[in-house]
């Protein structure tokens, strides 16, 4: 039963300096001068028990209500100004250039109620009802009518449910960091991604949903599902880009990494490491390799969230000027930006003649 239900139409904000733009959402061609429009609905779930969040539904959290609404309200936007940031390209360089995406939260809806769950027949905890939570939310008026492109989702884990971090529903198929059942959610005529998140963890934690749905989206656009493994460091993105195998250990530490792994990394979610190595991050060239210099986790402050910025900030994006066998590379955060436009134009990474 629904406590209370909070519905804020808040269709042209935006979060950080960054700001929303004010070009067309979705500029064509390789290089954009201004940002694709990310539109957002935001859904918070926070049983309660009198002023608390009920502990009994969370598992692990039981702060007030209040506590938890500001925390949830700060780290989202930290994660907006991230995104945002995180696809200037070589923004460390170029604090004046523009990014590729901004983000516009159109909608937030608050339920004082546990997360919709389902059993599972393996007798594991239930399961997230992402099905449920489309409907609650009014899902289809705000993807069909609205534009909205992503719904982001603040709820709990605490081993007492399971989730996705996030999970796609797309007539082009399900490309998303979850097991892509086809079922589970409505397919609309357009494109639609929810990412969970559990604000019983910080910022860095909901960036690095959006980098494995990144990550998932490029090494897709560039053929890997259906790449034999022994030939993925011979692709784009995740042989050349991010120096990696079917092991998704770093085979040269030249290359830039990805998301569990920074160009001096042993092992996962090594992000501290103060081993310098030389890589080519800063420099990185599609045909061959770019001028290393030595990197170490200094260049990024020595924090997952420092981290991911400074990857994504690497990832080619508007005006890179890179060629990859004679043709021009896309701006690959037009894959999130027009993700339907790319599915049905076939695009590759780069440019085709």
């Amino acid at each position: 039963m629904m406590n209370r239900f909070l519905t804020l139409l808040t269709l042209g904000l935006c979060f950080g300096a960054l700001g929303c733009g004010t070009a067309p959402d979705h500029a064509t061609g390789s290089e954009i001068a201004v940002p694709d429009t990310v539109r957002v609905v935001l859904v918070s779930y926070f049983p309660t028990d009198g002023d608390l969040i009920d502990k009994k539904q969370t598992g692990d959290w039981g702060e007030s209500l209040g506590f938890t609404r500001n925390k949830v309200d700060s780290v989202t936007a930290v994660l907006v100004n991230s995104l945002q940031k995180g696809s200037i390209y070589h923004g460390y360089k170029d604090s004046s250039a523009s990014p590729s995406l901004v983000y516009k939260i159109v909608n937030r809806q608050e339920y004082l109620e546990p997360l919709p769950t389902f059993e599972r027949p393996d007798g594991k905890v239930p399961m997230t009802n992402y099905g449920s939570i489309f409907q609650q939310v009014g899902g289809e008026t705000w993807v069909t009518d609205h534009g909205v492109d992503e719904i982001w989702i603040w709820g709990y884990h605490g081993g007492v449910i399971d989730l996705w971090e996030s999970n796609m529903s797309s007539p082009y198929g399900d490309i998303s960091n979850s097991d892509r059942d086809p079922n589970d959610l409505p397919i609309l005529a357009t494109t639609y991604t929810m990412y969970h998140y559990n604000y019983q963890r910080g910022a860095a934690e909901t960036v690095e949903n959006h980098m494995h749905q990144l990550e998932a989206i490029l090494n897709f656009a560039d053929g890997r599902d259906t790449t034999p493994t022994v030939n993925w460091p011979k692709l784009l993105f995740w042989g050349h880009f991010v120096g990696s195998d079917s092991t998704h250990r770093l085979l040269d530490p030249r290359r830039a990494g990805w998301s569990h792994y920074p160009p001096n990394a042993e092992k996962d979610y090594e992000w501290a490491n103060a081993n310098p190595v030389f890589s080519d991050i800063e420099d990185w060239k599609p045909d061959q390799f770019g001028t290393a210099q030595e990197i170490e986790c200094s260049r990024w402050d020595c924090d997952h969230l420092g981290w991911f910025i400074y990857w994504m900030q690497n990832i080619p994006g508007a005006n890179n000027g890179l060629t990859y066998q004679n043709r021009p590379l896309r701006n690959w955060w037009s894959f999130v930006g027009q993700y339907d436009k790319s599915k049905s134009e076939g695009w590759k990474l780069w440019e085709e003649n």
